[in-house]
């Protein structure tokens, strides 16, 4: 620290605390001898971490370090205990606020007498902490990407940032749906969207003149001055938005398809219809929930904290300072990191492939069928120690972003989840052991893949007389699991939230009532923290602009429901939006947590099925709105989170989301129609270039249970153990809620029932315990150990950490897929060889086998 600096430092430290006597700095057991500038630091470093070698000037890097430096000297004593009093009501139970932080608040509510500190040091804590609480943020991931403060003057919405997010979402819609398709997936998520644009932003405020026109007596130039982190948040919220994948095309592969439905009537329009509604019905609902999922402070999102981090890494200044030993920017750490992972990323992806799947259990007898069933990463369960090296696989669970508590909940609900496969794999569970252990594809009596040509009119409707020649469908037991437990967390969920979180689900629906009652009135009357504060600077969004889109997205699925020979009756499209409608607020809530989506796709195939019998087409449809309702509206709702904490203004973020999911709608249609058309083999689970499709193998599958077979000879004849899932998730809640009441709360806060079950949902499909251990250990060292020892270090660096690499991941993949893919460029020797040499590459053993002319499940006269 130079002389100046330091000079500043103890001056600010000095206004702190005023008339305090600056020998009196210290706790009870220490001696007063410390010098003026020691003891000043420990202001700041109450604030950065404590026990960390910073520079007291580094907390003046921001006005908002200022501007809480300054509420901290001018706060009284009353006013800080009565902060805290409430804070400790408001985050009790709160899963995302430090435990030691409510603990220390705790005390520091109890009066002097009863802590470990002096008078003078007593009354600071206070002080510090319920700054914090009342003019930033509980939470140090929060306080590390965002600032208190806030420049309504920054131009945003600027005809460049429009220009450059029409562009982007135009390469990013089809480049993410394309990959969407390709396991394991790859995509162009916001921190390479971010990387990409501030190249671009920063040419453009160089290169463009200042000119422009006024309108409605605002100016609006092509160059209003430097490129500004609220202009590149806009731009990186319209393609996060736009750019994203869609559901939908999903659906289109699986109806146009010759291996699955083959309709050739599912063309251009009808896509853009559904695609239309499917987008913009999550976009209106986001919007309705915003006072529920939005605003409120416990609303973290932790997904959308490294985007933040990026931009102010990219955007903000930044003095180099000494955080735990480390004085390099994050700026450059970033670009170290992506570079870094760019070029490693070719090694076990294409020169040795058996370091991206590490299945070396299975080497040492690759013929072994339980030994693949048990350990293996392709056909079986991955329990194996050390499965990857590769990053793409290690992040697949978000490992530096979830909060570790959501990681630890889940990973238990997956090893729960694998202990019951392997007990009624071998207990062959309703002839599951002629099925391979862990797949969403359905078979038929012969062991073979369910033929749905076999059972079905012209009209794709069932045929019953074929149907009782041919076969039920039958399902592995790894989906048997996941659907189980999909449908547990669908009530326990209800019954969970509606006791933990009765009292903001009752505002949502009276701020709901009064937003309708009384159109003029703000939404935001009853947030008084900072961060909604400052937002009240900006003229707010109504909700009946989100209402009118809601209603037009879904005045589209009519028309195309109805113009084209879906054979899908419009009240089931209503009944399912209502009820899906209704199960938005928990799982929202539940999303905003723990970063862990709850999908009601599931349910409304059942529902689905019930409603309109026998028919797979209406069945997916129906569903379409169903999953669209936790997909697309959360997806929206995290982003409007996102411009919540930079600070942009609620109607320019409006425009911009609306943007983008128009241009998208096309953009997408357009990547579906080149999978369709340049890639061979699509969705076979061999396909060469790993575009297995799992999302439509899963929907046809479904869609074949359900619908064409449908949920009451699923329920009743084949798998009679599923209709009673649905209350054992709520009984399965009960003893949590209890424990969550009455029990000791330092132990039992950290247990989420809802995200265990989500643990159990990880099965059914391609994906198994090797996509989720290695995220296990990331987590516990970043998350947890470095986190709480070295929180300095985490706050300015973590976020940097799992952007650089997932950056350079994508970039990577692609210039992997347009070289090598496409190119069918292969090199083989033993390190790719291996990966596949056995049973577990082969993807098709099961334990048990039938002879020839043999069959398994229910005898026939039995499934009719």
């Amino acid at each position: 620290m130079d002389i100046e600096e330091k000079k500043i430092a103890v001056t600010v430290a000095a206004e702190l605390v005023d008339s305090h006597d600056s020998n009196k700095f210290y706790t009870k057991e220490e001696d007063s001898s410390l010098s003026f500038d020691d003891q000043r630091q420990r202001v700041v470093d109450h604030i950065t971490g404590k026990n960390t070698d910073n520079d007291a000037a580094d907390i003046l890097d921001s006005a908002g370090f200022e501007f809480i430096l300054d509420k901290i000297s001018t706060m009284s004593l009353d006013e800080a205990l009565e902060i805290l009093r409430e804070a400790i009501d408001y985050h009790r139970d709160d899963f995302n606020f430090p435990v030691h932080t409510l603990e220390r608040i705790q005390m520091l509510v109890q009066g002097f007498e009863h802590s470990d500190l002096d008078r003078d040091t007593y009354e600071l804590e206070v002080r510090i902490e319920a700054a914090l609480m009342k003019f930033h943020s509980p939470y140090p991931e929060v306080r590390a990407v965002c600032d208190p403060t806030d420049d309504p003057t920054l131009p945003v919405e600027t005809i460049r940032a429009y220009v450059l997010g029409t562009i982007w979402v135009a390469i990013g819609a089809f480049i993410n749906q394309v990959f969407a398709e390709r396991q394991p997936s790859l995509s162009l998520d916001s921190t390479v969207i971010q990387l990409l644009v501030y190249p671009c932003g920063m040419l453009l405020a160089r290169i463009l003149p200042d000119k422009g026109f006024t309108f409605r007596g605002t100016r609006h130039s092509l160059n209003p001055g430097p490129w500004n982190y609220k202009e590149q948040m806009l731009v990186t919220v319209t393609v996060n938005v736009g750019a994203s994948w869609s559901n939908f095309m999903g659906y289109v592969l699986t109806m146009r398809l010759d291996r699955f439905y083959g309709l050739k009537w599912a063309n251009f329009g009808f896509a853009f219809l559904m695609n239309f509604s499917t987008q913009f019905f999550g976009f209106g609902l986001a919007g309705l929930l915003r006072s529920t999922c939005v605003w409120p402070s416990k609303a973290v999102w932790p997904t959308v904290l490294p985007t933040l981090a990026l931009n102010r890494a990219l955007l903000m200044p930044e003095k180099k300072r000494s955080i735990n030993g480390w004085t390099i920017s994050r700026y450059k750490f970033f670009f170290i990191l992506f570079v870094a992972s760019f070029v490693y990323f070719w090694i076990p992806n294409v020169l040795f492939n058996a370091l991206s799947v590490f299945n070396w259990i299975t080497w040492i007898s690759p013929q072994n069928k339980v030994l693949a069933i048990i350990t293996g990463s392709g056909l079986g369960l991955g329990f194996n120690p050390i499965t990857t090296f590769d990053w793409s696989v290690i992040s697949y669970s978000k490992p530096l972003v979830v909060p570790f508590f959501a990681t630890v909940n889940r990973f238990f609900g997956m090893i729960l989840g694998g202990l019951l496969i392997i007990g009624m794999y071998w207990q062959n569970q309703r002839w599951t052991a002629y099925i391979p252990v862990n797949t969403s594809a359905v078979y038929a009596s012969n062991g073979l893949k369910y033929n749905m040509s076999k059972i079905i009119n012209d009209d794709y409707t069932l045929n019953h007389e074929k149907y009782e020649a041919y076969s039920p469908p039958y399902m592995s037991i790894g989906k048997l699991v996941y659907s189980g437990a999909s449908y547990a967390s669908y009530t326990g969920c209800v019954v969970y939230i509606v006791f933990t979180e009765w009292t903001v689900i009752k505002e949502a629906v009276v701020d709901g009532y009064k937003a309708i009652r009384y159109r003029s009135a703000s939404s935001y009357g009853r947030f008084n923290d900072p961060m909604t504060q400052l937002m009240k600077a900006y003229p707010e969004v109504p909700n009946w602009w989100f209402a009118c889109i809601l209603l037009l997205s879904f005045a589209f699925g009519i028309i195309a429901c109805t113009v084209y020979p879906t054979t899908t009756p419009v009240w089931s499209l209503i009944v399912i939006m209502l009820i899906s409608a209704c199960m938005m607020i928990p799982t929202a809530l539940v999303f905003a947590v723990t970063g862990y989506i709850l999908r009601m796709s599931d349910l409304s195939v059942i529902l689905s099925g019930y409603m309109v019998k026998e028919n797979g087409i209406a069945n997916m449809l129906c569903r379409v709105y169903g999953y669209n309702t936790d997909d697309r509206a959360e997806s929206f709702t995290s982003d409007q989170k996102l411009g919540h904490y930079a600070k942009l203004p609620p109607r320019a973020l409006f425009r911009a989301q609306l943007w983008g999911t128009f241009i998208q709608t096309f953009i997408t249609i357009a990547g579906v129609e080149f999978l369709i058309n340049g890639v061979d083999d699509i969705c076979s689970l061999t396909q060469s270039q790993k575009f297995i499709c799992s999302f439509p193998n899963t929907l046809f599958s479904d869609s074949l249970l359900y619908g064409v077979v449908g949920p009451v000879r699923t329920f009743n004849q084949t798998y009679p153990v599923l209709k009673y899932s649905f209350l054992m998730g709520a009984v399965f809640m009960l003893p949590f809620i209890a424990l969550r009441k009455w029990g000791p709360r330092k132990y039992v806060r950290n247990i989420h029932p809802i995200v265990i079950l989500n643990g159990l949902t990880s099965w059914g499909s391609t994906y198994n315990l090797s996509y989720y251990i290695p995220g296990v250990y990331a987590a516990y060292v970043f998350m947890y150990y470095i986190r709480r020892r070295y929180l300095a270090w985490w706050t300015k660096y973590n976020y940097i950490l799992t952007s650089g690499l997932t950056a350079g991941v994508a970039f990577s993949a692609i210039i992997i897929f347009c070289s090598v893919t496409i190119t069918e460029t292969k090199i083989s020797w033993w390190g790719n060889n291996v990966v596949t040499a056995g049973i577990d590459g082969a993807k098709v053993a099961t334990l048990r086998t039938l002879a020839e002319g043999e069959t398994f499940g229910l005898p026939v006269g039995h499934f009719h």
